[in-house]
C-alpha cells in the first residue's frame, strides 16, 4: 500500500505588524485629511483602546439647582468603588474643562454611571451639565479615584454627616447596601445637613430609606435650626462615641468634626471638595501671576490659588480635581515663588539656575507667594 502525507495547516495569526501598519496607512490616505481614528471617533467614540468617554444618558432634575446626569461609558472603564469620584471633561464654548464629582450609585447592571452635580454661582462646568447639557452628549472620563468607602466587613455601627452636596458619595454608599435583592443588615444613623428643605438632595429617598428601617435620619436645616454646632452630636446621636463615623461637606463643617473626634480620639474619615488651606500668615500677603502666553497680569492674596484667581479673572485654566491630587492643572513657574496653601512650602523658579522649562506647580492648591511668572 502506497502512503501519503497530509499537509499540516497552520491558522494565521491575522496580518504581520508590517502589514496591518500599510493597511492602515492606506486607509488614512483614503479619508485624508481625516484619520481612520477620527471616523472611528464619530461613529464609535465608545469603543475600547481609545480615550475614555462616556455618552449622557439622560439628565434628571433634583432641585431647581441640581440634577443627576446618567452616562454611559466606554468599554475602556474598569468601575468604581461606591463612594469614589470620576473626574469628567466637558467642552463649553469650544474649551475642554475638568471637574471632579462623586459617582452616586453602587454598581449596576446596565454599566451605567451617575453624577449628581449642585450648579454653583458663576460655576461654567457645573451649570452647564445641570442646565444645558443633553441626552447624547460625549464627556471625557478619567477612572474611578478616592478612599472615601466603607471597610469590608461593614462595622457594627456607623455615623455619617452630610452637608448639601456632601451626600453625594454617602447616597452611593446607601443605594450600594440597600438597593439590591438581599438589603445589608447595618446600624447606620445619617445626620443631613442642608440650608432649606426645598434644597436637599435626595431628600424623599432618604426619608423612604428611614422608612423601610434602613437608616436613621436626623435631618437638619439651617432655616429651621440654625447653623449645626457639632457639639450638639451628643444630644442628636447620644452613641456617635461607638460608631465608626464619616463625613462629607464644607470645609468648616469637615474643620469643626475633625477637631470635635479629635478631642475624643475617635476616628473620622472625611471627604473634602476642596484642599484644606492653612491660615495665613503676616508671610502670605499674596502676590501679581504673570502668564506668559495670554500677556495677562493679575493679583492673587495668599489665601486664593492661582487657578481660582486666574478663571476669576477670565484665564482659561486646565484644571482637574481643585484638590492636588490628579495633576490635571500643572504648569510651568519660570520665575518667582509660589506657596501651598496646604502646607505653606515654597516652590521658587531662578531663571539659570532652575530648569530652563520651569518647574511644574499645581495651580489649583498654590497661592503667589511675590511676583511669579508662569507659562501658559
Amino acid at each position: 500500500m502506497s502512503s501519503f502525507s497530509v499537509p499540516t495547516l497552520t491558522r494565521s495569526a491575522g496580518p504581520s505588524r508590517g502589514l496591518r501598519d500599510r493597511l492602515r496607512a492606506v486607509a488614512d490616505a483614503a479619508v485624508s485629511p481625516l484619520t481612520v481614528d477620527d471616523l472611528l471617533d464619530h461613529f464609535h467614540p465608545l469603543r475600547k483602546d481609545t480615550e475614555l468617554r462616556g455618552r449622557i444618558v439622560s439628565v434628571t432634575a433634583e432641585t431647581p439647582e441640581s440634577a443627576t446626569v446618567l452616562i454611559k461609558p466606554g468599554k475602556g472603564w474598569t468601575g468604581h468603588v461606591p463612594g469614589q469620584y470620576v473626574r469628567l471633561g466637558v467642552d463649553v464654548d469650544g474649551v475642554r474643562l475638568w471637574r471632579t464629582y462623586s459617582l452616586t450609585h453602587g454598581p449596576r447592571a446596565d454599566r451605567n454611571i451617575s453624577i449628581t452635580v449642585k450648579a454653583i454661582p458663576g460655576g461654567v462646568v457645573s451649570g452647564h451639565l445641570v442646565h444645558d447639557a443633553r441626552a447624547g452628549q460625549l464627556v471625557h472620563l478619567a477612572p474611578a479615584e478616592g478612599e472615601f468607602t466603607l471597610p469590608t466587613p461593614l462595622p457594627g455601627k456607623l455615623l455619617m454627616v452630610t452637608a448639601g452636596s456632601g451626600i453625594t458619595p454617602v447616597i452611593g454608599m446607601l443605594r450600594n447596601l440597600f438597593l439590591r435583592a438581599t438589603p445589608v443588615e447595618a446600624d447606620i444613623v445619617l445626620v443631613s445637613v442642608n440650608q432649606s428643605e426645598s434644597t436637599a438632595i435626595f431628600r424623599d429617598e432618604l426619608r423612604a430609606h428611614a422608612e423601610a428601617g434602613h437608616i436613621t435620619l436626623v435631618e437638619r436645616y439651617d432655616d429651621r435650626d440654625g447653623l449645626l454646632d457639632v457639639d450638639t452630636l451628643d444630644a442628636l446621636v447620644p452613641d456617635f462615641a461607638d460608631r465608626l463615623a464619616y463625613a462629607c461637606g464644607p470645609a468648616g463643617l469637615l474643620d469643626a468634626l475633625e477637631q470635635h473626634h479629635a478631642e475624643r480620639g475617635l476616628a473620622l474619615t472625611t471627604e473634602r471638595f476642596r484642599p484644606v488651606v492653612l491660615a495665613t500668615g503676616p508671610d502670605a500677603s499674596g502676590g501679581t501671576v504673570a502668564f506668559e502666553q495670554t500677556g495677562t497680569d493679575l493679583e492673587v492674596d495668599g489665601a486664593t490659588p492661582i487657578l481660582d484667581a486666574a478663571e476669576a479673572a477670565g484665564v482659561l485654566m486646565p484644571s482637574g480635581c481643585r484638590m492636588g491630587i490628579c495633576m490635571a492643572c500643572v504648569l510651568p513657574l519660570k520665575e518667582g515663588a509660589v506657596r501651598d496653601l496646604r502646607t505653606g512650602e515654597l516652590t521658587v523658579a531662578v531663571p539659570g539656575e532652575t530648569h530652563r522649562d520651569g518647574v511644574p506647580i499645581q495651580t489649583c492648591i498654590n497661592t503667589a507667594a511675590g511676583a511669579c511668572r508662569i507659562n501658559h
